[in-house]
């Protein structure tokens, strides 16, 4: 072949596009056939396939989308619900260790009423007050309050009354027989009291 026909030969070469470019440059990029997508011979329809399998795509991810959402949702529910019922689990575990302290408490209550004679009884005495208000104030950090009694106006919501004077309707506490306690706003004993006419 004459060497100016070689030459001409090679100038009607195609010169590479951007498209032929690319897949040149960057072998490992999966072609329409390695996605399972046969595309036509017309550019048209072609494109309408692609746009037609974009939508498909875009519709599944945002089904994907919305059940990752609710999967979410749900667990957040449960991590919730668990939250809620183990303060629950541990709130009457709490109460029912308490409700077992009353009777320590009661007892210490009845022998700080106890006079002291003698410097022995006294020192016993203070001891047992001391010992009783230590424990109140790590009952009390857990959430442990007295009812408040003498000089109240009567609930039955926290005082149990053994005695009201007849004729009234309006009632104050005069005495208090037993010390009643709320442990986080919830009454585990209501206090024992004798009533007296209000004003």
């Amino acid at each position: 072949m004459p060497e100016h026909e070689n030459a001409q030969a090679e100038n009607d070469q195609p010169e590479p596009t951007e498209a032929t470019a690319e897949v040149e440059a960057d072998p490992g990029k999966p072609t329409a056939e390695d996605l399972g997508i046969h595309l036509p011979e017309d550019p048209r329809e072609a494109i309408d396939l692609l746009l037609a399998e974009v939508a498909k795509a875009r519709a599944e991810a945002a089904g994907y989308l919305d059940d990752l959402k609710r999967v979410a949702a749900d667990f957040d529910n449960y991590r919730k619900r668990t939250a809620k019922e183990n303060a629950t689990l541990l709130d009457r575990a709490a109460e029912r260790v308490v409700e077992r302290i009353l009777p320590v408490l009661d007892s210490f209550d009845a022998a700080v009423k106890v006079e002291a004679k003698t410097e022995g009884e006294q020192s016993i005495l203070a001891g047992m007050i001391n010992t009783r208000e230590q424990l109140l104030k790590v009952l009390g950090e857990e959430g442990l309050e007295v009812i408040p009694t003498v000089g109240e106006p009567f609930d039955p919501n926290v005082h149990e009354a053994v005695g009201a004077p007849p004729g009234s309707t309006n009632y104050v506490v005069a005495e208090e027989l037993r010390r009643g306690y709320r442990l986080k706003d919830r009454v585990i004993r209501a206090a024992l009291v004798m009533l007296e006419a209000g004003e």
